[in-house]
């Protein structure tokens, strides 16, 4: 596959993301097209990433001085904690503002890292090296770090752009069917929200795409980087436009933190599954029409992508995922905010709800 760059401008910072085929053999090149003169290098890995790939990865830095922290990257560490720990061993490494901090992993690990490096002495040298494809496709991109609290998903954070952003499609291998439907859960809301060609082609050629073929997946993943990169430039502290991203989130995050982050749901999975509430909600307002709407959820049923509220959860916890949404960041009163669609491509943003009539649709969900 041929390398594709992109270029990502930001009002304070900008960088490049890099996208190919066993590109991290030439990290220290890129580094160099970086203009960054650094003499030490802190990795935070995901343990699952491969070892010959990380291998690979630092070998190419020869004689730098480097540290390697060893990450379990799961929801429930993506804590202060973990933030805590990672900058105390840099501090006792003797990590100056001048040095790097690189994570690599998927997004628990790039938004723990990059909080880290966003606190640092008040700011570090930060890349990212996203390894699944919910990373390279989106929490990648945009600049946002953050943590769970015992009251929400990502409540804590900061907005910290990396210097560099490269994503290797040689990671996607290692990658369980599972994780490969958790990213492609993030390539449809991109289509969804802002292409409808991009979503015919996803539609058309899904199979190829969760099997991870050439051209699709990469075709895949720069088309989904390309409409967020159109976004966060537009609107990088998410005071507008960017709230579209978070369609089917604000359901998703409620449903993950209402199971506490179990293996029972992971992101992807919570995500779809908030879409598609989404486009129930969205369809029972009268706000999309009965074809988008109809073959958008066809879609997701068609492919068994997860849709089935009640495979989750039950009427008993309907109080506690409202309690949740309530908690959304997008709110600023005690109406819970929604990103709905009106066509294909056509978000709507700034809609509010109250929590009564939110309760009555997600019994009518739970029950149907």
């Amino acid at each position: 596959m041929k390398k594709i760059k992109i270029n990502i401008n930001q009002k304070n910072q900008n960088y490049k993301l890099v996208i190919g085929s066993n590109i991290v053999s030439k990290f220290s090149n890129y580094i160099k097209d970086c203009n960054l003169k650094i003499s030490k290098f802190f990795f935070v890995i995901d343990k699952n990433v491969p070892k010959k790939i990380v291998k690979n990865l630092i070998g190419s830095l020869r004689k730098k001085n480097i540290t390697i922290y060893y990450f379990s990257a799961t929801e429930k560490n993506k804590v202060q904690k973990s933030v805590d720990l990672i900058l105390d061993k840099m501090l006792k490494k003797k990590i100056t503002r001048n040095d790097c901090l690189v994570a690599v992993g998927g997004g628990i690990t790039g938004d723990v890292t990059a909080y880290a490096a966003s606190l640092f002495k008040r700011g570090i040298n930060f890349i990212n090296i996203p390894t699944t494809l919910l990373s390279q496709v989106d929490s990648a991109i945009g600049g946002k770090t953050g943590v769970n609290t015992k009251n929400g998903k990502n409540l804590i954070g900061t907005f910290y752009q990396p210097k560099m952003v490269i994503s290797d499609t040689n990671f996607l291998k290692s990658l369980s069917k599972r994780d490969i439907v958790c990213g492609y859960a993030e390539i449809l809301k991109h289509s969804l929200i802002a292409n409808k060609n991009f979503y015919n082609y996803l539609k058309k050629n899904i199979n190829q795409i969760l099997n991870l073929r050439s051209p699709y997946i990469e075709n895949s993943i720069f088309e989904s980087c390309k409409i967020k990169k159109n976004i966060v430039e537009k609107d990088e502290k998410e005071v507008n436009l960017r709230r579209t991203l978070n369609f089917g989130h604000t359901f998703a995050h409620a449903y993950e933190s209402t199971l506490r982050y179990s293996k029972k749901l992971n992101h992807g999975e919570a995500v779809i599954l908030g879409m598609y509430t989404a486009l129930n909600f969205s369809y029972k307002k009268k706000l999309i029409n009965k074809n988008n709407y109809d073959e958008i959820i066809n879609h997701i049923k068609n492919e068994n992508l997860p849709y089935k509220l009640s495979n989750y959860f039950y009427l008993s916890d309907i109080k506690k995922i409202i309690s949740f949404m309530v908690n959304d960041k997008k709110n600023k009163s005690k109406k819970i905010n929604l990103i709905l669609l009106k066509k294909i491509g056509k978000p709507i943003i700034n809609k509010n709800f109250s929590q009564k009539y939110l309760i009555s649709f997600l019994k009518k969900e739970l029950i149907n």
